[in-house]
Parts: structure tokens; C-alpha cells; sequence
């Protein structure tokens, strides 16, 4: 089953994804679901940018699939996702309170936006333990859904995480 169909009778009253194709490709068919809602798009949402941008996973395989190795300071770091995955959930806290948002992104922002939530650092062993989070595979799952519920407006406020990986069964992490 697609995300967007699992959608479907959600009331999302707005959607975001990631400036990459394969994520506005998923985030255009939430919306034609959901008509009357214009995408938006982004960038701090998008994939973490690394040495190994357009180069082939066995490259990324040689080094124990850790998309921070090196310190090139051109490179992202954990450190630099995470600042961009606080940016970008105040901002949709601020301007959309009590709404439904959808954001189409990918694994390590999912996942950071998760530790975040959690009070977790994001450590190398954090990331190789996810489990204890609810995310069984190890990672995000391609077409998985992560849901941050807040209730107040106090940005201190800790949300209500659930996980949910194909074929969809809710299963809440705390």
C-alpha cells in the first residue's frame, strides 16, 4: 500500500517535502489525495549532503555506511541535520498549530527528528540501536510514516512519537 493511500483519510491540511524528485514525487501524490493544498518545498528537510552525493551505495559500503565520515567541513554533519530538523519543526509548530502537517523527507532526518523528540543523542551507537525506538529494521523504512504529535505551544514540549513502516501497522514508540 502507498503512503499517500495510507493518507488518505487523514486530515492534513498542509504538505512539505524535500527539494529532492523522489520525495516531491511521493509528496504530489499525498496532495492529489488531498486537493486544494499547493507543496511546499523544503530545503530543510532535504537529505543530508555528503561525500557521497550521486556516487554508488558499494562506495558508501566501504565505509560502514556512515554518511559523516571524514570531517571535510564542507560535508554535513550530525550536528548540522539536527540544527536544520529544530529549524524546521519550530517553524511548522509556529505556523501551523492544531494542524495536520505532512513532510516528505528522508532516513536521518526522520531519524534525528525522532532522537530530538526523545531527548536521545545522536550517536554513532544511537544509530545503530534503533530498535529500542521502534524502528526494527535498523533505519527508516523507505515509504515508512513517523508521526510527531504535539498538543501546546510550549516548544519544550516533548511530542508523542509514533512509527509506523509498511504494510502500516501503528506501533508507538513510548
Amino acid at each position: 500500500m502507498l503512503v499517500s493511500e495510507v493518507l488518505k483519510g487523514s486530515p492534513i491540511d498542509c504538505v512539505y517535502s524535500s527539494p529532492l524528485l523522489r520525495a516531491r514525487q511521493t509528496a504530489n501524490e499525498i496532495l492529489r489525495l488531498h486537493p486544494g493544498f499547493k507543496l511546499k518545498i523544503s530545503s530543510l528537510i532535504t537529505e543530508v549532503f555528503s561525500m557521497f552525493q550521486g556516487k554508488p551505495n558499494e562506495m558508501l559500503a566501504r565505509y560502514a555506511l556512515d554518511v559523516y565520515a571524514g570531517k571535510d567541513q564542507k560535508y554535513e554533519q550530525p550536528e548540522d541535520v539536527i540544527r536544520r530538523v529544530q529549524k524546521f519543526i519550530y517553524r511548522i509548530r509556529k505556523n501551523h498549530f492544531r494542524r495536520h502537517v505532512a513532510a516528505v523527507t528522508h532516513g536521518d532526518v526522520v531519524l534525528f527528528a525522532i532522537f530530538l523528540a526523545n531527548n536521545i543523542p545522536v550517536t554513532a551507537e544511537n544509530k545503530l540501536n534503533l530498535n529500542k525506538i521502534g524502528v526494527v529494521k535498523n533505519y527508516p523504512a523507505t515509504g515508512s510514516i513517523t508521526t510527531l504529535t504535539y498538543q501546546t505551544t510550549d516548544m519544550e514540549e516533548i511530542p508523542k512519537v509514533s512509527y509506523a513502516a509498511p504494510p502500516f501497522i501503528n506501533s508507538p514508540l513510548w
